[in-house]
């Protein structure tokens, strides 16, 4: 009897458990509130020092805007008055002063210190044609107009920039001897889109170094977008050309995608910092703002220590007593805990299972069961997400789509692979879907990154659309830029294809923008997220003309109308489309007009992506079966 008494297991619940072991643990129980306390007071403190130093940024930004705005105004109207100077050196009978005008400019702005148009030679060197310098700070610097102008001549190749289009603003003090910064903005264009003149500018330092006075614990500078110094509460920083960009709060402001971030960083001196920046909406400036976490936390560190003690204390005494009794509740938590934050890593399958007939063996076997239940959940989710765009699956799993539409402004895009019957004739089955796969898979990523959503696949075409069901406000743009990255990924795709069982691959594009129904088409017991109307049917036929054409990319007037100016295009041949009453203007797209690696020419498209025009009909549309439109002459 005794035996199988001993054999038999005691059957403890975890209220006795708790009953037993709370009278013993109080004292235990409040040195770990006390340390939470002072925990839980040190992250409220690091929060509320980070939404500090992320509203002083805003406010210092702003007012760095507003400064920069006002200037860039000055620097329009100094321009003008200079540029009408240099025309009434050329006009024997034109009155007007310029320069007169100009120097009004100074008088209500005594920050503003030299001002000049500056073009480029016919070495490309850039020179200061007209200039403009605040008489009385040259007489500070006891300079003449001639000499402060001739020490500008060594910092004018920083600024060649702007003849690209780009606004700049440098430090050029260590170079001047005097503590300034310097403006460069596009003045005059030429047709290219770049600049023929630029208007430089500088202003006193002081101006901006007011602007980030230290206040208490709390530090901030400007910096522009290669990380040099262009105000500090340090002076001599700025005065000694110091460049920061190795610092991981400006590195981390650099590579952002946000206008704003915060963060907790280790500067080259190991002490740490809560730092935050802010973008300013000019020339890639920005705003940090800081405070020295020793200094901030200072207060906070005594009372850590001073409840460290305090709980070490009480924890040794109360470890001694409740050691026994810990250990039947402690493991089994413990290894919920660590199940659970496998749990939320995705981790579903976690391996345990209840070591006791308990409370807590009941949660672990409802703990187990709900892992399972979310392991199927999750595959449910990653399947489906696999046939429909990202953006609608996840709407889909919240119950958030319904059987209809909404009238919408998208982007649409159709792409077909030439002459895909005769490649698929030469290839075994397998390797047509190898091949199919690894093509859709480098489309479909170009239509990912510039915002777009593939609709439909129909054979080897692909259908997608950009401004449903998330519009990015430049739909039309991006859908030509995804064009344009299929155009060089199929490119790099042919490389090295040409064999047995590789054949190259060539496209064509047709985009079109206009109003759709955009929603669920369908039933209740099946339907489908897509586009209809009659802009759908252009982009299909717009697609159907690069074959007649010899081109790899086309857009529809309605298309060209909107980003006119941001590509080089080339205009085709009229077309008149079934279902239309009045002849198209069609475009072929040639590259962004930003982009210095973009051809130039129709001719020089057809040469990169293979297109051989020996065979290209105009006069012949497409084998479509019905024709579907007329190319006119």
């Amino acid at each position: 009897m005794r035996k199988s008494g001993a054999r038999r297991r005691l059957h403890f619940s975890i209220g006795f458990k708790l009953i037993t072991i709370t009278t013993i643990i109080v004292a235990a129980s409040l040195g770990g509130m006390i340390f939470l306390a002072s925990y839980f007071f040190r992250d409220d403190n690091e929060i509320r020092i980070k939404e500090n130093n992320l509203q002083v940024a805003g406010l210092i930004a702003k007012k760095v805007l507003s400064d920069v705005t006002a200037i860039v105004d000055k620097v329009g109207m100094i321009g003008n008055l200079l540029q009408a100077e240099k025309d009434r050196l050329k006009d024997a009978g034109s009155t007007a002063d310029g320069k007169s005008a100009a120097r009004s400019v100074f008088d209500t702005d005594r920050d503003i210190l030299f001002a000049a148009i500056v073009e480029k030679d016919g070495t490309d060197k850039p020179v200061i044609r007209e200039s403009l310098v605040n008489r009385d700070f040259a007489a500070e610097r006891g300079q003449d107009e001639a000499a402060m102008v001739a020490s500008l001549d060594p910092i004018l190749p920083s600024f060649s920039g702007s003849f690209t289009g780009q606004s700049i603003v440098a430090n050029p003090s260590p170079r001047l001897g005097y503590g300034a910064l310097a403006f460069a903005v596009p003045y005059q264009k030429i047709s290219t889109g770049e600049a023929r003149s630029i208007l430089v500018i500088l202003v006193r330092l002081e101006r901006f170094n007011e602007t980030v006075k230290s206040q208490g614990i709390t530090r901030s500078y400007i910096v522009n977008g290669a990380g040099d110094v262009l105000a500090h509460f340090d002076q001599s920083l700025v005065t000694g050309g110091a460049n920061l960009a190795s610092s991981p709060v400006i590195r981390m402001m650099l590579k952002s995608t946000n206008p704003n971030g915060q963060t907790r960083y280790q500067e080259s001196d190991n002490r740490w910092y809560l730092g935050s920046f802010q973008k300013v909406e000019f020339a890639d400036l920005g705003v940090i703002v800081y405070v020295d976490e020793e200094k901030a936390f200072e207060a906070v560190y005594r009372i850590q220590r001073r409840n460290m003690l305090i709980t070490a204390l009480v924890l040794n005494f109360a470890m001694l007593i409740v050691w026994f009794f810990a250990k039947t509740i402690t493991k089994p938590v413990k290894r919920l805990a660590r199940a659970a934050l496998q749990v939320k890593e995705g981790q579903y399958d976690i391996g345990i299972a209840p070591t006791s007939r308990d409370e807590i063996g009941d949660l672990t076997g409802t703990f187990v069961e709900m892992a399972q239940g979310l392991a199927e959940r999750e595959k449910m989710k990653e399947a489906f997400g696999k046939f429909v765009n990202k953006e609608i699956a996840e709407k889909a799993m919240k119950g958030e789509l319904k059987l209809g539409g909404e009238r919408k402004d998208v982007a649409i895009f159709f792409s077909d692979i030439r002459s895909f019957t005769a490649i698929s004739e030469k290839l075994q089955p397998e390797e047509v879907v190898e091949f199919l796969n690894a093509y859709m898979t480098r489309m479909v990523a170009c239509v990912n990154e510039t915002h777009g959503v593939v609709d439909k696949f129909i054979g080897d075409a692909i259908m997608a659309v950009w401004g449903t069901p998330v519009s990015h406000g430049n739909d039309i743009e991006n859908a030509i830029n995804g064009a344009l990255m299929m155009r060089r990924s199929l490119i790099e795709f042919n490389t090295g294809r040409g064999g047995p069982g590789k054949p190259i691959i060539k496209i064509g594009c047709g985009i079109n923008v206009g109003p759709v129904i955009a929603g669920q088409i369908g039933s209740q017991e099946r339907m489908e997220y897509t586009v209809i109307g009659d802009a759908v049917n252009l982009a299909s036929r717009i697609e159907s003309l690069n074959k007649p054409f010899g081109t790899d990319i086309l857009i529809s007037q309605d298309a060209w109308d909107r980003v006119n100016g941001v590509f080089i295009t080339h205009p085709m041949q009229k077309i008149k489309v079934k279902g239309k009453t009045e002849p198209q203007q069609i475009y072929a797209v040639i590259g962004r007009k930003d982009d210095p690696t973009s051809p130039q020419t129709l001719d020089e498209v057809r040469t990169l992506v293979g297109v051989d025009m020996s065979h290209v009909n105009p006069d012949k549309p497409a084998d479509e079966g019905e024709v579907k439109y007329e190319i006119l002459e």
